[in-house]
């Protein structure tokens, strides 16, 4: 018979840090999952739109579409005006400076 009583129990473990952070997420994660199933609404059905309406908005729709077009189009021509008013630019000097070199290669030839 064994009379020590300071005899060699294991003491119980302890939780550490990592082991409540464990348990608090399990936790938070069963709590948020029970309230996404409880509150399931049921899908309401989407307004339905009267044919009018409909028509008055594929309208409003197409006139903004055709507006945006004309639009982009004028800037597309305003922009080839630019670049043949430069074109042209570029021509002229280019004829100048051909012109200006026929001259020396004229002068040059004796």
């Amino acid at each position: 018979m064994n009379t020590n009583f300071n005899s060699q129990i294991p003491s119980p473990r302890t939780i550490s840090g990592e082991g409540w952070a464990a348990i608090t997420g399990v936790v938070g994660s069963m709590f948020l999952l029970a309230r996404k199933v409880l509150s399931l609404k049921v899908a309401s059905k989407p307004e339905l739109v009267s044919r009018a309406d409909f028509y008055a908005e594929m309208l409003a729709t197409r006139e903004r579409i055709n507006a945006t077009h004309l639009a982009i189009l004028e800037k597309l021509d305003t922009n080839q005006r630019e670049l043949v008013g430069a074109l042209e630019r570029q021509a002229a000097r280019i004829n100048a400076l051909e012109s200006g070199l026929a001259r020396v290669d004229e002068r040059t030839r004796w």
